[in-house]
């Protein structure tokens, strides 16, 4: 459908979710060029490879046109759809008034049903590129595959219950290839060299535009986690909930680094919507966002953290899960690693980098005062921050009421 060249058009876009997040596709729509759509009404359901979410109508107005079909992949920011905003309830649109002018056949044409993909049936059924890129992933017969989608689509989550119950048939020591997109298939050796995915690709810009645009520096401070060790073991967790819980204390009483900074706008925030990178192996990674950190004891933090993590490995984070954070933990110590200078996450302004805890000897003071040898388990925390907005005497200050907040686990 056309617009009038005097419809005043709002764009409805492929939305960002998440930092590797590159593009969707749409699953199904849910209204008609033509029907009268409410602000924040569900326009359409698409699907990425790590979140399935539903697109709200940005306005409220009339959809003038539908530019992508069902089971079409584009890029985030793409225009999806375009809203009329000066349309009324009632009025004819633009297909229905020409007939009346006499500026088309006397009959509108019927309106094309968008609302879903095919009916289920065996034969000739309709896969999206993500249903597909996962099957061929891991050698899943998709005809084999129930829909749980409407009319039997099948949707993301379907392959991937199908593959963790070992239904695939695939021998449980084949390695896919990386992406879809590689020039080789699992039986063949690798060649030299293959393009970057649209992820891994998608993650380079984030982070390139994040150095590109922050005065990035990067700051470290041993802490002795001897508490924190011995505090986790009597609750059952991680070092990693402790620490979120003590990032975000010290976060409370150095509010500059609990911040975003957009052009010259400087925003400090109040509440800790803390970010947790979460890697997906070879497929990237995502930063889930854990709003209102502050309410969250330790426990609390331990298991939002498992919680989201499980999720976003199984692509079942919502949009919102993943948007809003003001400050981010990355704990590539896990994997045994000692330092490291972690890429800010824009628009925030500071982001901390959890190291391995490893045992070894240090110099401490005796109970007679005098200097001892040692062994401890010590981490190295390091803090990248954008010196547009901080000072390292900052930076240096929010490290050191961190450590000594860790050193001294139960405060």
């Amino acid at each position: 459908m056309s617009s009038s060249p005097t419809e005043t058009l709002v764009d409805v876009q492929m939305p960002q979710m998440g930092v590797s997040v590159a593009e969707g596709t749409i699953v199904a729509w849910h209204k008609r060029v033509g029907d009268w759509v409410e602000a924040d009404e569900t326009l359409a359901e698409v699907t990425t490879d790590k979140i399935d979410t539903e697109i709200p109508s940005p306005a409220t107005g009339r959809l003038a046109e539908i530019l992508v079909d069902v089971d079409v992949t584009v890029d985030v920011g793409t225009p999806l759809a375009r809203i009329a905003t000066d349309a009324r309830p009632g009025e004819p649109h633009a297909a229905e008034s020409e007939p009346e002018a006499g500026t088309a056949e006397p009959e509108p044409a019927p309106k094309p049903d968008v609302v879903t993909a095919a009916p289920r049936r065996r034969e000739g059924r309709r896969y999206s590129p993500v249903v597909q890129r996962i099957a061929a992933e891991h050698g899943v017969d998709l005809e084999q595959v129930p829909g749980t989608g409407r009319d039997g689509r099948v949707r993301k989550q379907d392959v991937l219950a199908h593959i963790e119950a070992g239904a695939s048939g695939a021998p449980a020591a084949a390695e896919p290839p990386l992406h879809i997109e590689s020039p080789y298939r699992p039986d063949e050796p690798a060649p030299a060299s293959q393009p970057l995915s649209r992820m891994r690709r998608a993650i380079g810009e984030h982070m390139k535009r994040s150095l590109d645009t922050a005065a990035t520096c990067t700051t470290w401070i041993e802490a002795d986690m001897g508490r924190v060790e011995r505090a986790r073991a009597e609750l059952g967790v991680t070092a990693l909930p402790i620490v979120a819980r003590a990032v975000v204390e010290t976060l409370r009483e150095h509010r500059a680094l609990n911040a975003w900074l957009e052009g010259d706008r400087h925003t400090l925030h109040t509440g800790v919507h803390l970010g947790i990178a979460v890697s997906l192996g070879e497929d990237g990674l995502i930063v889930p966002v854990i709003q209102d950190a502050q309410e969250l004891s330790v426990e609390g933090l331990g298991s939002r953290i498992r919680d989201v993590a499980r999720r976003a490995r199984a692509r079942e984070l919502r949009p919102d899960e993943v948007r809003g954070g003001t400050f981010t933990i990355t704990n590539p110590g896990q994997y045994g690693s000692m330092m490291a200078t972690p890429v800010i996450n824009q628009p925030q302004v500071a982001i901390l980098d959890l190291e391995a805890i490893v045992k070894r000897p240090v110099v401490v003071a005796g109970e007679d005062g005098a200097d001892a040898i040692a062994i401890r388990p010590m981490t190295i925390l390091g803090l990248s921050w954008d010196h547009r907005a901080l000072d390292g005497a900052m930076a240096a200050q929010f490290l050191a009421a961190l450590k000594a907040r860790l050193e001294a686990w139960p405060i």
